[in-house]
């Protein structure tokens, strides 16, 4: 037995410095050599914005017209920027603590907007949202706080509109703080009213469930009435709870479903879900801490994705991405990253622990990330918004789809057609026959080579895009002739197989590039400098891909390339010319 024990620990211990090495590995590599890797077509790229006290929308009060004109260009500018970041999901405050921020014959309105609780700010701001993130290809989810529900004196400012007026036999005063109990057996069912109401009256892409789980360590939540009278068949109290907690999350899924199939269901989770054989969650964890069973809810099928809130750092990140993985169900994992920490007021990270984070989300394969919150990200703080702009986003990404709702893909569209304005391309194309519910949406590639590769991000220009038509501004194609794909995509991520436009005015040439050899030779290293052949002129960048032809770096052209951060390998370095001209130098080994 204490042999097997310290067995278990030397593994535990290399596989910890494992993870740690390749994210060192990672980091290092990617300064002079960004980016270390391949766009992801198919990614979640998300952001939380807040709406309490205004801490990310508004910061303007509605209290004219001029103020609500103010209020909304505040957003548009968010948004604006997060689509220059080629951010594809928006997760907007919409319950905030048992009030709302759009019209309701449930709760009342959020004081956020117009300064006063109870008080319209003279327009809808979820609906506005909801039509500024679509026009810019965006995915808006709804996020309700779900149990929480704010401080005695936000409900003494609520008056008789509050909640805990109106029902009160499913509220529960705990700390100086208003709850609801989701031990009483109403409570799911008001819950899923509030779901009800938003699903029906908008158009959301997803309904996102925030503190969905008991408060922090409630050893003294006053619940024990409600446990002996609905408690029968559970073998302890925890247990008893953790079912609350599902019961509530099963209703509101069967809700949405019943509604609208393709309206996503997820939820934002504590980080570390509980123990796991590669590392402890120290006592502080879902299942335990707040009796949040939400790896059930990916293996149940209750949940399209998920949103752990993986706020830390070192061991108390990795090993828990890997965990949320592997237990996903194949359903999509999108680790929630703590950036407010990057702020001096908020912690001590710099700029490279949240790239080691990013690094390693794409290693293990999860389906992308969120940041919370999303002014920490427009901000630009420590860097981070020129950081994944320039080095992890250098393309547009797609949602992931929901095979286990629909996989089936729409009818491709049809009669694509080309027109010129002065140096764009106006492309035209009738729309898919299967888009009988305003559902299917297009996206659009272009290159210079045909037939388009359409699972190359580097080809994708436009996304979710609800008109059957599209300007391209081409000015990268430096001359060369550009070849146009369409293709239709449902409300699930279901593509369509793609109709391919050639260049009208010239003939198609399905031949790739012509490479110019330039009688490859290997290259020598000094002192962790790679030198470039003096006679190789008229190139424009420097690509280097490892022995299986995977891009490393792809760089302005210098002949001198600083190889100190490779790992040992054998490396091919090929250069560009300004016309696209792909041209083979060499190759080297780092020892």
């Amino acid at each position: 037995m204490k042999q097997a024990s310290i067995k278990k620990q030397l593994l535990h211990s290399f596989f910890i410095m494992a993870i740690l090495w390749a994210n060192c590995l990672f980091v290092q590599a990617v300064q002079p050599f960004a980016p270390l890797f391949i766009p992801k077509k198919q990614e979640v790229r998300a952001v939380w914005l807040t709406t309490i006290k205004g801490l990310d929308w508004p910061t303007t009060r509605a209290t004219s017209e001029e103020n609500i004109v103010k209020q909304k260009k505040e957003l548009t500018d968010i948004l604006d920027k997060l689509q220059e970041a080629r951010i594809n999901t928006v997760i907007l405050q919409t319950r905030v603590r048992g009030n709302l921020i759009y019209p309701s014959r449930i709760e009342t309105w959020c004081e956020s907007f117009s300064g006063e609780a109870g008080c319209s700010p003279g327009y809808d701001p979820l609906a506005f949202a909801i039509e500024e993130c679509h026009k810019r290809g965006m995915e808006i989810h709804a996020w309700m706080v779900t149990i929480p529900l704010g401080s005695v004196e936000v409900h003494k400012d609520m008056g008789a509109q509050s909640i805990t007026k109106r029902i009160p036999k499913i509220c529960t005063r705990f700390r100086n703080n208003w709850y609801l109990n989701p031990g009483h057996p109403e409570t799911k069912n008001y819950l899923k009213e509030i779901v009800k109401e938003l699903v029906t009256n908008y158009d959301i892409d997803g309904i996102h469930l925030d503190y969905i789980r008991y408060p922090d360590r409630p050893k003294r939540f006053p619940d024990a009435s409600n446990y002996r009278k609905y408690g029968r068949g559970f073998d302890n109290l925890a247990q008893w709870r953790r079912n609350n907690i599902t019961e509530i999350v099963r209703t509101i899924h069967a809700e949405v479903k019943q509604l609208k199939p393709w309206v996503k269901v997820s939820s934002a989770p504590l980080g570390k879900y509980r123990d796991t054989q590669r590392y402890p969650s120290r006592g502080w964890n879902a299942y335990h801490a707040v009796h949040q069973e939400a790896q059930l809810w990916m293996h149940e099928g209750i949940h399209d994705m998920i949103f752990p809130m993986l706020y830390y750092r070192n061991n108390d990140f990795y090993p828990f991405v890997l965990d949320w993985k592997e237990q996903s169900n194949g359903r999509i994992v999108v680790p929630g990253l703590g950036i407010y920490f990057l702020h001096p007021s908020e912690g001590d990270w710099t700029l490279d622990e949240v790239e080691r984070q990013l690094n390693f989300i794409r290693w293990s394969n999860c389906n992308g990330e969120a940041y919370f919150r999303s002014r920490f990200l427009t901000e630009n703080t420590s860097g981070l918004y020129n950081c994944v702009q320039e080095r992890y986003y250098r393309t547009l990404a797609t949602i992931p789809p929901m095979p286990w709702i629909d996989n089936v893909p729409p009818s491709k569209p049809t009669a694509v057609t080309l027109s010129r304005k002065g140096s764009a391309s106006h492309l035209h194309w009738q729309p898919s026959t299967d888009n009988t519910d305003g559902g299917v949406h297009y996206n659009v590639y272009a290159s210079t080579t045909y037939p388009v590769d359409t699972e190359n991000p580097e080809n994708l220009v436009a996304i979710r895009l609800k008109d059957c038509s599209y300007l391209h501004h081409h000015f990268i194609a430096r001359g060369k002739a550009i070849h146009y794909a369409v293709t239709a995509t449902d409300r699930c991520g279901n593509e369509s197989d793609a109709v391919q436009l050639s260049y009208p005015d010239k003939p198609v040439n399905t031949t790739p590039t012509p490479v110019h050899q330039y009688s490859p030779q290997r290259l020598t290293i000094e002192e962790d400098i790679v030198c470039l052949p003096q006679h190789i002129t008229g190139e424009e960048r420097v690509i280097v891909t490892n022995i299986a032809g995977r891009p490393i770096a792809d760089l302005p052209f210098n002949r001198k390339l600083n190889i100190k951060a490779l790992p040992a390998g054998i490396y091919i370095v090929n250069t560009t010319t300004n016309g696209g001209e792909i041209r083979k130098v060499g190759f080297f080994t780092k020892k």
